[in-house]
């Protein structure tokens, strides 16, 4: 299903007009053509992986997740019925107990949390050895070193607190009672062999890796270096209108945000809205980190996978109070199109009311300060019905719904060939998209897709139909487009790099 060459042409002429208006007045006929700014304020170590480098110990990072398997009874650490009670070793399989998530304290010292939530520390009762998960908040019981053999990394030691390593004694019982004189052969109870799971690369786990003396360097290096003023004027004269600028909760409390949280990130934001008016662009602010965590994922500012936000009205409060700080800040500039009130909230984890009653109250604190900004409300991801929003967003002045489309990360992309993943977007993308565009309710808006798939040895012209095919079908979105992102290590993730490269035409 194509657009007809006359309906491009006409888009391609609403673009040229709504470039040339007056900037004190929103357009309602001005349509995003956007690209999006990851990496700069909300840092994804998959876009910058240099800024990991000077990190000590950085295979440690907050939320890496590791499994400890026993020499001596070949089986698992766990924390028996996933926390609140003892650990033992006798695992055949590892999954959710036998996976503990790191929390740093420092380039040595580990907190480890447990499938529910608890950290494993020394027991206080009895003998004093034991080792448990009970505590919901690490202290000193509860903080560990990770001694490697320098021949192999992954055989490990376990330090605990009181200056003995853990060992299996047996498969129920597991102590810190070991001085670790045997070497790193497999006749010693305190050796594991340490499986790596998962790790985050998000700004949290920069921050505190790096540490309170060389994080703020490095943040303000990063945010000095990595967007500047030449971008804007490159994105502005490549077609595109708009950019999307993720942004993290504790950007509200610069220049002192909450540790490991450096300050910086607002005045970065204060350029962008300068060279954004300087170039003619218009701006998106997207909430892309809430506290607690929308989604557990690194560009949310999670520690460790966790997600939290909407669990307490605490959190609900808090956020709506950034939206409130944001929109009084910008509202009164020229280039402040739309608020995204908060980025990818994943179900269930985010309940349907929590989200509505979220969504009601930031766009009633955007509200206080502007009349004409957009306020965007993204769908939240997993298990949703795709119009669930409407009810509510359809009497809201200016609402626009967000959807993110990728051909990706769902196991029905895997085998699919190059014509398949296009006929998806022409068949499917668009029927999805028609289905969230009424007359009169919210408009939509595709605040991400890329031009990358999992099809293996795709040549240049496989990219630009892909490309290609997403604008065509991406561009009847009401409210617009934008593209994730201007700059990245992995080319095609990067609108810079196709657009010179010749991979995109806007």
């Amino acid at each position: 299903m194509l657009v007809s060459s006359t309906m491009h042409l006409l888009s391609m002429c609403v673009l040229s007009l709504v470039l040339s208006c007056c900037q004190g007045r929103v357009d309602p006929n001005f349509r995003i053509r956007a690209v999006n700014l990851g990496g700069w304020l909300v840092t994804e170590g998959w876009i910058k992986p240099s800024l990991f480098d000077g990190i000590v110990n950085k295979d440690f990072l907050d939320g890496t997740a590791l499994q400890f398997k026993s020499v001596t009874t070949g089986k698992y650490l766990s924390a028996e019925q996933g926390g609140g009670s003892i650990l033992v070793a006798n695992r055949t399989t590892a999954s959710g107990w036998e996976t503990f998530r790191l929390w740093r304290t420092n380039e040595t010292a580990f907190n480890f949390r447990v499938f529910g939530k608890q950290f494993i520390g020394v027991g206080t009762d009895g003998n004093g050895i034991d080792i448990v998960a009970v505590s919901k908040a690490p202290g000193h019981s509860e903080t560990f070193e990770i001694l490697r053999n320098s021949d192999d990394k992954n055989r490990v030691r376990i330090k605990a607190p009181n200056g003995y390593y853990l060992q299996a004694k047996t498969e129920e019982v597991v102590t810190a009672d070991s001085q670790g004189n045997k070497g790193w052969g497999d006749d010693d109870p305190s050796v594991f062999v340490m499986k790596m799971t998962g790790r985050l690369e998000g700004e949290f786990q920069v921050t505190n890796g790096y540490g309170p003396e060389n994080a703020p360097q490095v943040m303000r290096e990063h945010w000095r270096t990595f967007i500047v003023e030449k971008d804007f004027e490159f994105i502005s004269q490549n077609g595109l209108n708009a950019v999307r600028i993720p942004v993290g909760w504790w950007i509200a409390s610069d220049p002192t945000p909450p540790p490991p949280f450096v300050g910086g990130s607002l005045q970065a934001l204060d350029n962008a809205f300068q060279w954004a008016k300087k170039y003619g662009l218009k701006v998106i602010i997207d909430l892309h980190a809430a506290p607690g965590s929308q989604n557990g994922w690194e560009h949310s500012g999670c520690r460790d996978s966790s997600q939290e936000w909407g669990k307490t009205d605490e959190t609900i409060t808090q956020t709506v109070a950034v939206i409130d700080f944001l929109t009084s800040r910008y509202a009164k500039s020229p280039s402040l199109y739309a608020v995204e009130l908060i980025n990818e909230p994943l179900s269930p984890g985010v309940t349907l009311s929590s989200v509505i009653e979220y969504y009601k109250a930031g766009y009633a604190a955007v509200r206080r300060h502007t009349s004409t900004a957009f306020v965007v409300m993204s769908n939240r991801l997993g298990p949703m019905k795709p119009r669930e929003l409407f009810p509510m967003a359809s009497g809201l002045k200016r609402s626009v719904i967000d959807v993110h489309y990728y051909n990706l990360f769902e196991d029905m992309f895997n085998n699919m060939t190059l014509q398949q993943n296009i006929d998806f977007v022409y068949n499917n993308r668009s029927s999805q998209l028609n289905y969230l565009t009424t007359s009169n309710g919210p408009l939509t808006f595709v605040g991400e897709w890329v031009a990358e798939w999992q099809v293996v040895g795709a040549g240049k012209e496989d990219y630009q139909r892909l490309a290609e095919a997403q604008m065509e079908v991406y561009g009847r979105a009401s409210f617009g487009w934008a593209y994730w992102t201007l700059k990245n290590v992995n080319k095609h993730w990067s609108l810079e790099w196709m657009i010179n490269n010749g991979y995109i035409k806007l």
